[in-house]
């Protein structure tokens, strides 16, 4: 099986380049696609932006008609699926979901596709496996993470960098986006191999783990 994988940043390839060969078999194969931002699924399907700037969700319904052409011409007997992984934020699940789903309905031929969305950010994923942190940043505030609740809607990257970074969200913030955005790098190439795939407390982690193991 063959998995093409698009997330919407660095941060988010970086920690599934290191996670996803602990999931997926010896036989299998996998691809991190990242983009430059979330964006949002255009009406119409018609992309809103260049494509050189690289928005995940503007550029989809191309991407998946892209893949869709290309999957249809794979042997029978060779599998490939995409897996789209963003961040939830502040959407409703349902409402998100189902926007998506609509979007892959639309798309002939389709490719086989799972959306698996990170609760609230993908910073979730690296506090589902709070041992893995302590491990990554020996001082980390333990009182910061210990108060987490697996999967909350409570600015998830921010109470992971009130844990690990010196001054905290809001010393990072400061800094600027682009600031920020390595950063959230080196946490994920820092964290990710010490996660262990099993004992995650993540519920949207799990789920992922679920989709890329079931996969026919």
């Amino acid at each position: 099986m063959h998995f093409a994988i698009l997330v919407e940043d660095q941060s988010g390839k970086a920690m599934l380049d290191i996670i996803v060969p602990k999931i997926i078999g010896d036989t299998d194969t996998f691809e991190v696609h990242p983009y430059k931002g979330i964006g949002r699924i255009p009406k119409g399907l018609n992309p809103k932006t260049d494509p050189e700037k690289r928005i995940l969700l503007d550029q989809l319904p191309r991407v998946l008609a892209g893949y869709g052409k290309t999957f249809a011409n794979y042997p029978d007997n060779y599998s490939a699926a995409v897996v789209v992984v963003c961040d939830l934020d502040d959407r409703n699940l349902q409402a998100f979901t189902k926007e998506l789903r609509g979007l892959l309905d639309k798309i002939r031929p389709a490719p086989d596709t799972a959306f698996c969305l990170a609760i609230e950010e993908g910073e979730a994923w690296l506090l589902g496996d709070l041992p893995a942190i302590k491990t990554a940043f020996p001082r980390a505030k333990e009182n910061v993470l210990d108060g987490y609740i697996n999967d909350s809607i409570c600015g998830t990257w921010e109470l992971l960098a009130d844990a690990i970074y010196p001054g905290g969200a809001k010393s990072l913030n400061a800094q600027g986006y682009r600031a920020t955005g390595a950063e959230k790098t080196r946490w994920a190439q820092t964290i990710a191999p010490h996660m262990r795939v099993v004992q995650n407390q993540s519920p949207s982690f799990s789920g992922f783990v679920s989709t890329l193991r079931t996969a026919p």
